[in-house]
């Protein structure tokens, strides 16, 4: 039976291995903090996953929740332009529904059933000279990082040729909140994106937490302009206070909407930023031992697209499928820059070009598209559900002709 190591207990780390279990192998996973640690702990993230990223959990009995977390029906593109006054909406149906759980839920649920499978967990931090004994002591067959913050990130390098950007592109900010009315435009569960051009975007997700059902506010600020109001971490109730007057003031139409709500937990928000890279799958260890990057490891991309628990899951399968495929052969360094290859073809270069298009001021040809879209739902459908698959914004949206060709064979259909 082959031994497995995953440093981290996030949705790629656990996804893997619980998968790996059902497939026989031996798994330890080292979590920085315990299930209860995790319950009680802070928000991680705004996570919304979509049909395609579901679909690997359902295929091993990771959608624990499904029957509670709001079934996201749609996507709706609103542009606030000037600021304060709604001068686009464009709502897209998803040909599936997406969910999206609070990580505390989920990975704390997640590391108690990996354990009733059989997995083993060690509860503690790792650090690079941790790593490299537990290497060096050539216990495992392979060793992977799937923990995208902290020491270890830095045993892998960025990779110039796939990172465009070299500082933080947008200023997080995000509270989970009860109270929030339905959009009288469109009362069913969808993720809302609106829009604030050369200032950022806000984003209203349907979600799941510890006491239920909630929506998730996330404001994305451009750096240094009137949104990036959370560069420090605030107390709570001020950190909400301030999310909801900068809604009144650029996004009248959610305000409405935000009257009664209040923070779901006494650890309800969270902010931050980080720099969007690619880095090289391999980490490189003092003794001489190599371990293999994954998911945010080694694509960080900014959360402006909501890929990033879906690229996790994605990755997590990319990984099981190459794994799976290798039988008994050794996890050399070729095997492991093979595997993120397989990635990074199949899902990682697709998200990331299409999020690095997303941050920059819309091109002319994606205005027009957003422009048609709000009066042609097919337009406005084939966008909504490139969130579960961004291969396609390849055929049709990042490329002016391939839009023109496409508004015309619409148009002219």
């Amino acid at each position: 039976m082959r031994r497995i190591l995953i440093i981290g207990a996030g949705q790629s780390g656990l996804q893997l291995g619980l998968s790996l279990l059902a497939e026989g192998y031996d798994v330890t996973i080292m979590s920085a903090r315990t299930p209860d640690e995790i319950r009680r702990g802070w928000v991680m993230s705004t996570q919304c996953m979509f049909d395609l990223a579901l679909s690997h959990e359902r295929a091993y009995g990771l959608n624990l929740w499904e029957n509670e977390t709001p079934r996201v029906e749609g996507l709706e593109v609103n542009l606030s332009m000037p600021p304060g006054q709604r001068a686009l909406r464009v709502p897209g149906q998803l040909d599936a529904y997406g969910q999206s759980t609070d990580q505390r839920v989920k990975m704390a649920a997640w590391l108690e059933l990996f354990e009733q499978r059989g997995g083993t967990v060690h509860y503690q931090g790792v650090t690079t000279s941790d790593l490299d004994g537990l290497t060096a002591m050539g216990r495992y067959d392979l060793t992977i990082v799937a923990a995208g913050k902290g020491d270890l990130v830095s045993l892998f390098d960025r990779d110039p040729s796939r990172s465009v950007h070299t500082a933080p592109q947008r200023g997080l900010a995000v509270s989970y909140v009860h109270g929030m009315e339905p959009d009288p435009l469109w009362p069913a569960p969808h993720v809302g994106f609106h829009a604030v051009p050369g200032l950022g975007e806000l984003f209203v997700i349907p979600s799941y937490t510890l006491s239920g059902p909630c929506d998730i506010l996330f404001w994305e600020a451009v750096p240094d302009g009137p949104l990036d109001q959370f560069k420090e971490r605030l107390d709570p109730a001020e950190h909400l206070k301030r999310t909801l007057e900068l809604t009144r003031q650029y996004t009248p139409w959610v305000y409405d909407r935000c009257r009664n709500v209040e923070l779901t937990d006494a650890r309800a928000t969270l902010s931050g930023r980080y720099t969007p890279t690619v880095r090289r799958p391999v980490g490189e260890l003092p003794s001489g031992g190599i371990v293999l990057g994954m998911a945010d490891v080694v694509v960080a991309n900014d959360p402006i697209t909501g890929q990033g628990s879906n690229t996790a899951s994605k990755c997590a399968a990319s990984y099981l499928r190459s794994i799976l495929a290798h039988g008994n052969q050794p996890f050399d360094r070729g095997w492991m820059v093979q595997t993120f290859e397989l990635f990074w073809q199949g899902a990682g270069r697709a998200v990331t070009e299409w999020t690095n298009a997303m941050l920059q001021p819309l091109p002319e040809h994606v205005q027009q598209i957003l422009g048609a879209a709000a009066s042609n739902p097919a337009i406005a459908r084939r966008f909504a559900n490139g969130f579960s698959d961004p291969n396609d914004f390849q055929h049709w949206f990042l490329s002016p002709d391939k839009a023109a060709s496409y508004l015309g064979s619409v148009a002219v259909g």
